[in-house]
């Protein structure tokens, strides 16, 4: 009566529905999971230059350079269902031209199993902080803090904020020696 061919879609959809309710209930299982834990930040050497941006306007826009602490224990957001976390440090400032700037300073994937213990000293950054004009000099309200994702192997993709954020301020003068 049933041929081979209805009874294997009849076993497929099965299995595949029964996949699916699976990877609900593992979704379910850790949604309402806080992932927000302490972080201590600070920052060591701040300077800022004026120097030429190489692209198509060839105007001057300040660089930032900076060295930072990170300190945190990321291991508490681990569970059976993080396959990884995506972490990067933010700088958050404003200026006259923009009312918030974002910048990512710094990442790093850490995966499970790994390592989540961060106690980095005296970092310097991994991407350069670019101003699109001059609203680095004698800024006096730069806020860093370290964000993150939660990679999952199942729900939702995460960005969670740290608690705790590091204010401080360029210098009103440009440097002109190398960094």
């Amino acid at each position: 009566m049933h041929t081979l061919l209805t009874r294997g879609n009849a076993i497929l959809a099965y299995t595949l529905s029964v996949s699916a309710c699976l990877t609900f209930c593992c979704f379910l299982s850790t949604v309402f999971i806080n992932y927000k834990t302490d972080v201590s930040l600070n920052t060591i050497k701040i300077v800022v230059k004026n120097v030429p941006d190489y692209s198509a306007s060839r105007e001057k826009n300040d660089l930032g350079f900076l060295t930072f602490d990170i300190q945190t224990d990321l291991t508490s957001l681990f569970n059976w269902n993080v396959k990884q976390l995506f972490i990067y440090l933010i700088a958050e400032y404003e200026t006259a031209v923009n009312s918030i700037n974002q910048i990512i300073l710094w990442d790093k994937i850490i995966l499970r199993g790994d390592n989540a213990v961060l106690d980095f000293k005296n970092m310097n950054t991994k991407y350069y902080f670019w101003d699109d004009g001059n609203g680095l000099r004698g800024n006096k309200n730069i806020s860093l803090y370290l964000a993150w994702n939660v990679v999952p192997n199942a729900g939702l993709l995460p960005c969670i904020n740290a608690i705790g954020r590091h204010n401080f301020a360029f210098p009103s003068e440009y440097t002109t020696s190398r960094v």
